[in-house]
């Protein structure tokens, strides 16, 4: 479990600096440079991520159990990371109309797909991993709406094709974790239906 804190800890301060201080951010941006500021967070991210991974895993074998959810619960969850998977893909197509809707559907994605996953789990690791991206996934959307409106931010909107796009590609994204990724990945079928490889 120390390993998964700590992760935590890491990837999400990371994610956090500009919701903490943007001040700092914006100061360390014209010090170092764009690039360069964008590496840090990046090497900084990926050594956070690495420890949830590993933490999580090392949880799951010795698991806590909190509350034992209701087998109906996995449905819901199936359910809600269809919309989640397809704001997670509005995030890379600009002109959608969910981004000039929503202003970052990058975190809405991420709220929506952390209370899913709230919702089927009941280990501790589960609520410390999955609660822990729900909070700060909530905080940092309203930080983010709030620059935003501050700024005047207006989100243009293209053509209709580009939410098709999105649907599109975050249904496949959907489907390929489903019915495959998510087993390989994580050793949980979500639908108990296992797709072998090759």
């Amino acid at each position: 479990m120390t390993a998964l804190i700590l992760g935590l800890i890491i990837f999400i301060g990371m994610h956090s600096v500009r919701i903490v201080s943007d001040d700092f951010r914006t100061r360390q941006l014209a010090k170092v440079g764009v690039s360069t500021w964008r590496a840090m967070h990046a090497a900084v991210s990926l050594v956070g991520f690495v420890l949830i991974v590993v933490g999580y895993g090392i949880a799951r074998g010795d698991p806590v159990f909190v509350w034992n959810p209701p087998l109906w619960t996995r449905h819901i969850t199936i359910l809600l990371t269809i919309p989640a998977f397809i704001l997670f893909a509005a995030s890379f197509v600009p002109g959608t109309r969910m981004r000039a809707k929503v202003g970052h559907p990058m975190l809405a994605g991420v709220k929506t797909w952390a209370f899913a996953h709230l919702i089927a789990n009941g280990t501790l690791a589960d609520i410390l991993l999955f609660g822990t991206f729900l909070v700060w996934s909530i905080v940092a959307y309203a930080s983010a709406r709030r620059r935003d409106r501050k700024a005047g931010t207006i989100y243009p909107v293209g053509p209709v094709m580009r939410d098709v796009t999105a649907v599109v590609a975050g249904l496949v994204a959907w489907a390929a974790f489903v019915f495959w990724l998510h087993a390989w990945l994580i050793g949980v079928a979500p639908m108990g239906i296992v797709v072998a490889a090759g």
